[in-house]
């Protein structure tokens, strides 16, 4: 066993079973599986996104702080005369007619544009909702898009370890089905031998070591296949558990006894997912609903405005009222839209529980009728093994020909696969079934 399976499983005792009725070396696959598949990566991706959107929605509680400014530089345009001079100078004159001085001279006519030269504004604006439902429900529904991802990723964690037990299975199976042609090629290849010490003695004629020699050709033919099959089985495996095509994957003595049948049913995330979509509807009416109710907010503006650069600084505190008096019926018609979406969501989810349920009695039949198969190989292969013993013997004691020896190796041969098939099968069927009723996580 490779190291980091002996970590893996060494965590694991730790922190108890991650999987029920199963192995142990499979669980640290499975538990690998789900560290490392690329399937998972993009939606733990999407997950964190929804994370940070909802960290974005609660932001819009808190004040939001902006520095603004502009400066203007201005020639021409229109202009306003001030007579200044005109109801000036005459009485500076008197004064200084009257005084017998000049400490009151004469001034000029004023004129001054409307647009500002050399002028700039510079402010720190501050702005918060006191109140505005937009925003709540804004934040509401970025949560339930994070409940929506979270199940949306558990339920690729169910389908990425159902896909991994079957991988796995298949491989087991292949693996097993090299081991019986590896003893049945040993079988021929000592029905090989005796024969070839009868031909020689003349108790046997020759064709039965050509009749021999071509059942050991087939049979290294499938074992041939079921190389192929190992290779792709392991191939794929390894592809879920997001490492290198050929690497070794270890069997699982666990499995060599066929699965039972639970009668416990978790929680489903397709229904979670149904929820969380009715809820995230209800959200939308509760907006529409809510259409006409006032947004108020609050601002606050510090800042310097004044000609040539110099300082002059001022404050302005403002409250805003928006009320939406009429949009054209959209909002009536968004409320309808979300209204009749509610209601598909509650159809959905009423087909959905009737599927989910009709896949529950699908699984569990299949598991049943699968285990009663593999069950029904004990007898016939004990029946099989003491008969291809039995002719063994007859035809060492020269009582039984060759013909009949390769027909008992063959139907011994032939339900060790066959049992094996079943078996695994049945394991594959408990791997949907433990998906069915959401129990393999």
């Amino acid at each position: 066993m490779r190291p980091h399976l002996i970590l893996t499983l060494f965590a694991m005792l730790l922190a108890g079973p991650l999987l029920r009725g199963q192995g142990a070396l499979l669980d640290a696959y499975v538990l690998e599986a789900i560290e490392q598949s690329p399937y998972l990566k993009e939606q733990n991706l999407i997950l964190e996104k929804s994370q940070v959107a909802l960290a974005e929605a609660k932001g819009f509680y808190l004040p939001e702080v902006n520095l603004g400014g502009t400066y203007s530089l201005a020639a021409g345009g229109r202009s306003i005369s001030i007579p200044i001079g005109d109801l000036l100078n005459p009485v500076y004159s008197t004064l200084n007619q009257l005084t017998q001085t000049n400490n009151f001279p004469q001034v000029e006519n004023a004129e001054e544009q409307f647009l500002p030269n050399n002028f700039y504004d510079l402010r720190l604006r501050t702005t918060m909702p006191l109140y505005n439902p937009d925003v709540r429900l804004q934040e509401k529904a970025r949560a339930e898009q994070v409940n929506l991802e979270e199940s949306t990723l558990a339920l690729r964690k169910r389908d990425l370890v159902r896909d991994v037990q079957t991988a796995y299975f298949q491989y087991l199976l292949a693996s097993e089905a090299i081991n019986i042609y590896d003893n049945a090629l040993a079988l021929l290849q000592e029905s090989h031998r005796l024969n070839e010490g009868l031909v020689r003695n003349g108790m046997a004629i020759p064709s039965s070591l050509l009749r021999i020699q071509g059942e050991i050709s087939s049979v290294e033919a499938r074992k041939f296949q079921a190389e192929s099959q190992q290779t792709l089985a392991q191939a794929n495996f390894n592809n879920l558990l997001g490492r290198p095509y050929d690497a070794a994957v270890d069997a699982d003595p666990a499995f060599e006894a066929l699965p039972g049948v639970s009668a416990t049913r978790g929680q489903r995330e397709e229904l979670d997912q149904l929820e969380t979509a009715a809820r995230l509807n209800a959200l939308a009416i509760e907006r529409e609903e809510k259409w006409r109710y006032p947004r108020v907010g609050l601002q606050l503006d510090l800042g310097s405005q004044d000609f040539n650069f110099a300082w002059d600084g001022y404050a302005i505190l403002g409250l805003s009222v928006n009320v939406p008096l009429w949009d054209g019926a959209r909002h009536s018609k968004r409320l309808q839209q979300a209204e009749l979406g509610a209601l598909a969501v509650e159809a959905q989810r009423e087909w959905a529980v009737r599927q989910i349920d009709l896949q529950v009695i699908q699984a569990t039949q299949s598991l049943q009728s699968a285990i009663a198969i593999g069950n029904s190989y004990d007898s016939q292969l004990q029946s099989a093994e003491r008969f291809y013993g039995e002719t063994l013997k007859r035809f060492r004691e020269n009582q039984a020909n060759y013909i009949e020896l390769l027909d008992a190796r063959t139907q011994w041969t032939n339900l060790e696969l066959e049992a094996s098939i079943a078996r695994y099968q049945a394991w594959i069927y408990w791997a949907q079934f433990q998906r069915a009723t959401a129990n393999n996580l």
